[in-house]
């Protein structure tokens, strides 16, 4: 059997705010919406993203809820060009998440940047491009 990821679950503290986050912020398209969790589709060739409200996430793994800081996993995108990753970034921002680090040019020769969303998650936007 191949490992092939079909979901990415995030644990959210305010799922109405991550589903707007997400939905119109980002243009994910709404999937399936309860009470405690949203299925979003995040295009052709991508696993669903899955948010789970925070609480009810932890007690479904069966660990305790409390912790924060750098989690040890981040997402990424990568867009064809530089403009691109500067709209997504920007997109972001004006849906309610922060710039972590700005897009800047890499010494590798690529451009990229990161943002958190609401409950802090890491994505970085990066371009191999012009």
């Amino acid at each position: 059997m191949s490992l092939q990821v079909s979901a990415i679950m995030l644990g959210v503290k305010d799922l109405t705010g991550a589903k707007k986050f997400y939905t119109e912020g980002l243009g994910c398209t709404l999937e399936k919406d309860t009470n405690h969790f949203v299925l979003l589709g995040l295009g052709d060739g991508s696993p669903q993203l899955a948010l789970y409200e925070w609480e009810a996430a932890a007690q479904d793994a069966g660990v305790p809820s409390e912790g924060s800081g750098f989690r040890g996993a981040s997402f990424h995108f990568n867009p064809d060009t530089r403009e691109e990753v500067d709209t997504m970034i920007r997109d972001a921002v004006a849906a309610g998440g922060s710039v972590v680090k700005p897009a800047a040019p890499a010494q590798w020769g690529g451009y990229f940047g990161y943002f958190a969303d609401p409950d802090g998650y890491l994505w970085k936007v990066t371009t191999y491009g012009e």
